[in-house]
């Protein structure tokens, strides 16, 4: 379209640009997976004056609508076909894998399962207690009173049972469950 033509731009702006809030609505509503919903109104625009150009259009509104929701099929079978995923913002993107490694997942399982054979090992009655208190959260009052000895009895025994499965553990090289650097 030549800038100088006034009457293509007042042919323009008097038939077509007053739907363009009615197109934007409708391609938001239609194709939400548009990604710029502006290009495809300006595209629209550039075809519709292109064919004006050429030949006249009768129902400018009707042309507009048709002309843009052939440019958003065409865009949304491009985007289907493609497996680039584009991005307004890079920040989304999770670039590094925070995830522990299988390694470390070994590592941990590992540490459990030989936390789980120190408790094995333990006496029984100690054992007992330090699973109901540590293991199990059990109040010391009430591991006493299940058990029909005192606290301090409890107190001793979870003392002394945390100090086996230490020795149990470090004897395996094992020196912290959450630092191998120790």
């Amino acid at each position: 379209m030549n800038p100088d033509n006034s009457e293509e731009t007042r042919w323009f702006l008097e038939t077509v640009h007053p739907h363009e809030r009615s197109l934007r609505s409708y391609l938001r509503g239609s194709f939400p997976s548009v990604r710029d919903v502006d290009d495809v109104v300006q595209e629209s625009y550039l075809r519709v004056l292109r064919s004006r150009l050429s030949e006249p259009v009768s129902h400018a509104k009707a042309f507009l609508f048709t002309v843009a929701r052939h440019l958003a099929i065409d865009q949304a079978r491009r985007d289907r076909a493609s497996p680039v995923d584009v991005r307004q913002d890079l920040a989304e993107m999770a670039i590094i894998d925070e995830r522990p490694g299988i390694a470390d997942v070994l590592s941990v399982q590992e540490k459990v399962q030989l936390l789980g054979e120190a408790i094995a090992a333990l006496p029984a009655r100690c054992r007992t207690i330090v699973i109901l208190r540590k293991l199990k959260g059990m109040p010391q009052r009430e591991v006493a009173a299940q058990l029909g000895i005192s606290e301090k009895a409890v107190e001793a025994q979870v003392s002394r049972g945390i100090e086996r499965c230490a020795r149990f553990l470090q004897r395996r090289s094992v020196f912290s469950y959450y630092d191998e650097k120790a």
